[in-house]
């Protein structure tokens, strides 16, 4: 069946997704980009808007989305003043979406009703006067930071989002001091790495019990660069490593993600129709060991949109996370797909 025709499983079944992005690269900033054959440059290529409108149109495709978390991406940093304050672009920038869909213009979806902004915790304690410039520009709505830690040996693996972080940036002195800024104001950190970073997250987990951590896209397995051929290898130690985080009560997890290259799953960004099914068989053993490590109240389905809109559309992608979800309780499927989304973003679904 063409991607495109999927019925909708399930449409009665509220969803909250908890993790997309927006943003806007006119022509001459993708005519600046390095030369990359990355997999990942394609997203980068291929979308170059992804606002407010594209967004409502997958958001009303037919499952029944109530309201999202938008996660940073480095949209719409400001241009001047001083440099550690130009992540506020991007709330001031999402709160405007926000306020949009909050008029009910455009139905009841409450698009970026939680809002996960950037600020560099390298700056230690520092950082302070940068949340609460976010906080600021986002009353009511700005939920935490993402400070992705992403890093390999192997620039392959990241292509060009290698030599955004140092290797062991968790643990870094200075890093933990800006950390620690987060539990003083009640922010929520998540974070993106990669599935041999998981012991640097579990030490991080460990020093900050107070402060919630959600870790993104299952831990991105990888299968790609110097792990090609070894992603089932590797399975057992991405596994163990999962067990131990979710030993943490602070720590939630985000289902999807998966369909990005890092994993080299044969079918990620061939821009083919996939179905559903397909979708599930090879997601559901990533996605039922977090579920059992974490449970159902400590773990969240997520589109991860525009980026993984290089396997399938939005459509399918929920339905494909349906069926991963197909032998759960009406009640462990209400906290997946929208209760603990809800909670740990702080949203009101009222």
């Amino acid at each position: 069946m063409p991607d495109a025709m999927e019925s909708i499983l399930e449409p009665d079944l509220p969803i909250v997704d908890p993790h997309h992005h927006l943003w806007d690269r006119p022509t001459e900033i993708l005519k600046n980009l390095p030369p990359s054959d990355h997999p990942f440059m394609e997203i980068i290529r291929q979308v170059p808007r992804y606002l407010l409108d594209e967004l409502l149109a997958d958001l009303k495709s037919g499952h029944n989305v109530r309201a999202t978390v938008y996660l940073e991406c480095g949209a719409m940093y400001r241009v001047g003043g001083p440099e550690a304050l130009q992540p506020v672009g991007e709330i001031e920038f999402v709160n405007g979406v926000a306020a949009m869909t909050a008029s009910g213009l455009y139905g009841e979806v409450r698009a970026c009703a939680g809002i996960v902004g950037h600020a560099d915790l390298r700056m230690g304690a520092a950082v302070e006067e940068v949340l609460q410039a976010e906080i600021a520009a986002a009353p009511g709505r700005f939920r935490g930071i993402r400070h992705s830690a992403s890093y390999d040996d192997d620039p392959n693996v990241l292509g060009p989002l290698a030599g955004r972080s140092p290797r062991g940036m968790y643990g870094d002195a200075t890093f933990r001091e800006g950390f620690r800024v987060l539990g003083k104001l009640g922010l929520s950190f998540d974070s993106w790495l990669l599935e041999p970073q998981l012991p640097d997250l579990i030490d991080l987990a460990r020093a900050f019990p107070q402060t919630t951590i959600v870790l993104d896209h299952v831990g991105t397995p990888l299968g790609i660069g110097a792990y090609a051929g070894k992603r089932e290898e590797r399975f057992g130690v991405w596994r163990d490593n999962i067990r131990k985080l979710a030993a943490c009560p602070n720590v939630v997890v985000k289902l999807g993600g998966l369909a990005m290259p890092f994993a080299a799953f044969p079918w990620s960004y061939e821009r083919r129709p996939r179905s559903s099914e397909e979708l599930a068989t090879a997601w559901k053993p990533y996605i039922d060991v977090c579920i059992d490590a974490f449970g159902p109240t400590r773990a969240m389905f997520e589109s991860n949109y525009p980026v993984d809109g290089f396997t399938c559309s939005y459509r399918t992608l929920w339905n494909a996370l349906k069926r991963t979800a197909a032998g759960y309780s009406a009640e462990d499927k209400a906290a997946l797909f929208s209760g603990t989304a809800a909670r740990v973003y702080r949203l009101s679904l009222g």
